[in-house]
């Protein structure tokens, strides 16, 4: 593809962010909903093998299957995602990236999604849900934003309950979500079959208390946990940890 090509790929008012990572780069419209630290995240503390297919609930830009496609030896990729802005422009970055052998977006529902892909499908399913529970304080509850941050699409139970009919046995689910919903994800999860293996909490510097929490869990596992030590985000203020860095690949 031409560089006047890739050009056309990009819309009035969008932006291409490098992510510096294999020459790859996506496509953002700061007016709907950027990427966050969040995804970036998840994305390296997921791990897809060498032939495993994977899936991205709620996939929004695309950003986690791009980011998956860098970091992973997986075999082929997927994102999901309901709103049709977020599916054009998340293809879109694919096509910039020359991705479209190895990532599809596909258009649809996390509550029905098992329903219209099939079951036990994927090896590893991955999700940055909406953290905030309710309506309250929603100047307008059809925006892409208030859709990525609230559950008003879909609750994290729609999620847990669809991963685990996604997923094959034994196969894996990652998210990321915020500690203060940690007790009702272990519970959901448990509920539906997938067993809480490894947990990671993500502080925003060492003196704070956590603000996102990662979680691994297996479709079918034995119960056992791993506690990893956490992630500190910043050793001053600005400044990254070299364990940040190593995850973004500066």
């Amino acid at each position: 593809m031409t560089e006047n090509e890739r050009q056309a790929l990009v819309y009035e008012g969008e932006r291409v962010d490098d992510l510096e990572r294999n020459n790859l780069k996506i496509i953002q419209d700061p007016s709907r909903f950027c990427f966050g630290m969040d995804a970036v995240l998840l994305s390296g503390f997921a791990s897809v093998k060498e032939g495993e297919q994977a899936i991205d609930l709620g996939t929004g830009n695309g950003i986690i299957p791009i980011l998956l496609y860098a970091k992973t030896k997986g075999e082929h990729f997927a994102g999901l995602e309901i709103q049709p802005e977020n599916v054009d422009i998340a293809s879109r970055s694919v096509k910039y990236n020359g991705l479209e052998d190895k990532i599809d977006i596909i258009e649809g529902d996390i509550k029905t999604v098992s329903q219209q892909l099939g079951r036990a499908k994927y090896d590893v399913v991955t999700c940055n849900p909406p953290y905030m529970i309710g309506q309250h304080g929603i100047a307008n509850p059809e925006s892409a934003k208030a859709i990525a941050r609230h559950e008003l699409l879909c609750t994290f139970e729609d999620v847990a309950r669809e991963a685990a009919a996604l997923l094959k046995p034994q196969g894996r689910f990652y998210l990321v979500h915020r500690p203060f919903r940690l007790a009702e994800l272990i519970v959901t999860l448990t509920k539906y079959k997938l067993e809480p293996k490894r947990m990671r909490l993500v502080h925003p510097f060492i003196d704070k208390e956590p603000n996102m929490v990662l979680l691994e869990a297996v479709r079918g596992g034995k119960s056992r946990m791993l506690v990893e030590p956490p992630l500190i985000v910043y050793k001053e203020q600005g400044v990254y940890t070299e364990e940040i860095y190593t995850v973004y690949g500066y």
